[in-house]
């Protein structure tokens, strides 16, 4: 397994992890009060669109050439970090 695809598949593996936690709090999200749950809606489609450009850095490292793939790691790791971190917020701030 190359590097490149080692990465990926580290990356995939994150993404999985942190989609699953965000499937798990909808149920806390639903249970919340009117206007708490509208924050959390809210909340949770930013997370949404955060995880789906992810993905796609994710999709363009896969298919970038050996040659090239390393140049988009730094964009991956970051967009990867805010969409973790991000997540970690808005767990927190689940009452």
């Amino acid at each position: 397994m190359s590097k490149r695809d080692q990465y990926v598949e580290k990356m995939k593996q994150q993404l999985d992890e942190v989609n699953g936690q965000i499937t798990k709090l909808e149920a806390k999200v639903k249970a919340a009060n009117a206007e708490a749950r509208v924050k959390y809606e809210q909340q949770m489609g930013e997370l949404r669109e955060l995880s789906k450009a992810a993905q796609k850095k994710m999709e363009e490292i896969k298919g970038s050439g050996e040659d090239k793939w390393e140049a988009l790691v730094a964009e991956g790791d970051k967009v990867q970090k805010a969409f973790v971190h991000s997540f970690n917020y808005f767990k927190s701030q689940l009452k």
